[in-house]
């Protein structure tokens, strides 16, 4: 057995930051230069993962079935992609997937993959030449990186050649060391042959675990995931650090292992998961590169040969709403969902506990229902809900506690609407509070239609960072990697915008990168641009119907910004200060307002007030300071920071209409 003190001992190893380097970086040889522009044709890189593709006209399914028709290609509909005989192979047999949603293509024999746009310039291209197929070659010149994205991959495989290399297999470390191994990692029940059959290894020098990422095509190696145990205060945390970086790293860990003609799998959030349930079941399994935060539909093509597809995510409510969410991408009527409770925990825990996972299995729901037709099949989300109420209130903010106190959290599917004075620092804020919750792993998609992106993302680095970086120029690339890290995005659009166009932008976001939060800054950009309507109210109350909609349907929380209306100096904003109608506080789930005035009940510069809650009616105010070297708001060390009152203080008071000096109304969270 091994001693606690000796699992501390091992734990206690100094593990890497995330995107840390473990080996030292090579030189990068000098890349060839291609000779295909010289050929004729004009050069235009590939689109991967930048969010500046979002203002490219949407495709829809039945546009991209029109094209196959009109250009005689045969085409089976699959669960997500549309098969297509490859144009890049001699073979008739080998398949090009193109997603229903984006268009965008991969062929599976070749591994190219492009845009709907590199598509039909594709086969615009096999018409012209005349010729049966396209060299890949070829295609793959004119579809490549950049210079100096082609720079950053050699360095990339050259580091993951040489971490692999100096991995050793479980197998060949001493009885001692690898049971040590197992322990940190909870892998005492998973044999050294199924860590073999998936290629795992460990890596000495920081006792990390090494996941492969395997090239589909020939096995070669594409990229790794680190897995590695941290312990504070007999607490282990584990850190991933993966190669290439998150943007570019999708693997479907075990997909190499599965074979051509399975068609039932399993797909788990954990690499260790995964092992658990063929240790356990002998079922093909794969796990997602990014857990539960995100499901890259460049995966979706290697996923079409299953008929039956059972998502195991996790064991809490977040794992079950991703679960639900990714359902959508994979087709639905081929999924089942295995709920999160004490019976039913993750594969691993519950391989650990010896429970049977295969009774588990087959426990799994549909993810698919007709209709609702009874409390009866509504019953078990309602237990959910209230089994875990601190999940169900949201992502907590780190440096708004109070606005936990009266928010709870920040919730999916929900919309906030936020205004203030002009010049109050209401884009300031409201960019920390997004990037608060950005830093937790809510993926962000930021339209700022008033301020261009440059300007926005140097303000959030400020932030980020807490320290001026143009007085420490030296220290930006720091900095600028680690927040690059994060899930954040930016629209490309900047001025007045049609709605449909932005509610496209939002929709593509959302399935393209799991967007689980959206700022617009702000309503009145957008309007315009819309002749729908004569009236400015009537323009205003369909865009945030709009919103709403969204919302509610993608389960996606959208923060609004809405300038206020003319009012008096010495009036204090109200919700019904809010320009336009009604209809933006009534549709709101939260209105926050950001004060820039001393209230009547006590002294400060900067106050937010919440002034509506639905989720559970708890609405007040907190003092606000503002430190301009770091462009961060903090709260207030006054006394009293979040001021309440219970309802029947305010009995005849509303919260649209209650002054500040009424502190707090304890609301109907249905209002």
């Amino acid at each position: 057995m091994i001693g606690h003190a000796m699992l501390r001992c091992a734990l206690h190893w100094a593990i890497p930051a995330r995107g840390h380097r473990l080996l030292p970086r090579a030189t990068a040889p000098a890349r060839p230069k291609h000779g295909f522009a010289a050929a004729g044709f004009s050069r235009r890189h590939f689109k991967k993962d930048l969010l500046s593709t979002l203002d490219i006209s949407p495709v829809t399914v039945t546009e991209i079935r029109q094209y196959l028709r009109d250009n005689n290609l045969s085409f089976h509909d699959g669960y997500s992609c549309l098969h297509v005989r490859s144009p890049f192979t001699p073979s008739k047999d080998n398949l090009l997937f193109l997603d229903k949603t984006t268009g965008r293509f991969l062929c599976k024999e070749t591994l190219l993959e492009g845009s709907w746009e590199d598509f039909k310039d594709s086969m615009d291209l096999l018409v012209k030449e005349d010729c049966s197929f396209l060299n890949p070659d070829t295609i793959t010149s004119y579809l490549e990186d950049s210079d100096s994205e082609e720079g950053e991959r050699q360095l990339t495989n050259m580091e993951v050649s040489r971490i692999w290399t100096k991995a050793v297999w479980l197998h060949d470390l001493e009885e001692e060391d690898a049971q040590l191994i197992k322990v940190m990692f909870n892998l005492s029940k998973i044999t050294n042959a199924t860590l073999k059959k998936y290629g795992v290894k460990c890596f000495q020098p920081t006792k990390s675990l090494v996941f492969p990422w395997y090239n589909p095509r020939d096995s070669t190696m594409k990229g790794l995931k680190l897995l590695s145990a941290v312990c504070q205060d007999d607490v282990v945390d584990y850190v991933e650090t993966v190669y290439p970086g998150p943007s570019r790293y999708h693997n479907l860990f075990g997909i190499t292992v599965a074979g051509k003609k399975d068609t039932e799998v399993v797909i788990t959030s954990k690499e260790v998961d995964s092992l658990a349930v063929h240790q356990a079941t002998g079922m093909t399994t794969i796990s997602l590169p990014r857990g539960i935060t995100c499901f890259p539909p460049v995966l979706l093509p290697y996923l079409e040969q299953f008929k039956r597809i059972t998502l195991w995510l996790g064991d809490d409510l977040r794992a079950w709403e991703a679960s639900k969410l990714f359902s959508r991408k994979l087709s639905i009527k081929r999924c089942s969902l295995i709920r999160p409770g004490d019976k039913q925990p993750s594969p691993l825990k519950g391989l650990n506990l010896g429970l049977n996972l295969n009774k588990l299995l087959k426990t799994s729901l549909p993810a698919s229902h007709k209709s609702i037709i009874s409390f009866r099949q509504l019953r078990s989300d309602v237990f959910s809900q209230l089994e875990n109420i601190e999940q169900v209130a949201g992502v907590k903010w780190m440096r708004y506690p109070e606005l936990n106190n009266l928010l709870k959290g920040h919730r999916k599917g929900e919309l906030t609407v936020f205004t203030g004075p002009t010049g109050s620092g209401k884009t300031t804020f409201i960019s920390e509070y997004a990037l608060d919750l950005c830093m937790q792993g809510v993926n962000t998609l930021w339209g700022s239609f008033e301020l261009s992106n440059v300007r926005l993302a140097k303000v959030m680095l400020t932030q980020f960072s807490l320290q001026r970086l143009e007085e420490q120029l030296d220290k930006y690339d720091e900095w600028a990697d680690r927040f690059e890290e994060l899930p954040l995005y930016f629209m490309t659009f900047h001025g007045e915008q049609n709605i449909k166009s932005v509610i496209d932008t939002m929709q593509h976001a959302v399935y393209m990168y799991d967007i689980n939060h959206i700022v617009i800054d702000n309503l009145q950009f957008m309007m315009g641009q819309e002749h729908l309507f004569s009236d400015k109210f009537a323009v205003q109350d369909y865009i945030v119907g709009a919103f709403r909609k969204f919302a509610t349907e993608n389960g996606c929380h959208v923060t609004l910004v809405i300038h206020p209306r003319k009012e008096d100096d010495d009036k204090e904003l109200q919700t019904s200060s809010i320009f336009g109608s009604a209809k933006a506080s009534q549709e709101a789930d939260n209105v926050l307002i950001l004060q820039d005035r001393k209230l009547v009940s006590g002294p400060g510069k900067r106050h937010l007030q919440v002034s509506k809650n639905r989720f559970d009616g708890d609405i007040g105010v907190f003092s606000l300071e503002f430190s301009k070297s770091t462009l961060t708001f903090t709260s207030s060390k006054s006394k009293a920071k979040v001021k309440k009152v219970r309802e029947n203080e305010t009995a005849d008071a509303s919260p649209e209409t209650t002054p500040a000096k009424k502190k707090n109304i304890k609301g109907d969270p249905c209002t």
